[in-house]
């Protein structure tokens, strides 16, 4: 026997799937790629490692962009998980949306000081 429900449905969640599936992906891609151009330059320094150095690495207007690139990315791949679990777990809608604008105000509050860090505004 079928139940016909009608034009009504009960849609749940956002749907975003495979968007989200991929964004995740391809941010961490970037992170990673990101750690190895890191890590090979920290590897070629000569000698100990020291902040003169340290900060030599990351002079390179070239390099400050590959920075904040990264840090975009990441807090790309953060919001798209956080805002994940807030959906699945959080089910009071007041708790769940104050949530979601912390977590915004939070990340991009970490990009804007990653700014100025980078480019010392």
């Amino acid at each position: 026997m079928s139940v016909n429900y009608g034009s009504k449905r009960i849609v749940v969640g956002a749907h975003y799937g495979l968007r989200d599936w991929i964004v995740q992906r391809a941010t961490a891609v970037l992170m990673a790629l990101y750690t190895l151009a890191v890590l090979v330059q920290v590897l070629l320094i000569k000698g100990p490692i020291d902040y003169p150095s340290w900060a030599g690495i990351f002079a390179p207007q070239w390099m400050k962009f590959l920075t904040f690139s990264m840090i975009v990315a990441l807090a790309w791949h953060a919001w798209v998980g956080v805002r994940d679990i807030w959906m699945d777990y959080i089910k009071p809608v007041w708790l769940r949306l104050s949530l979601l604008v912390f977590t915004i105000v939070w990340l991009v509050g970490c990009a804007g000081w990653a700014i100025e860090v980078l480019w010392r505004l």
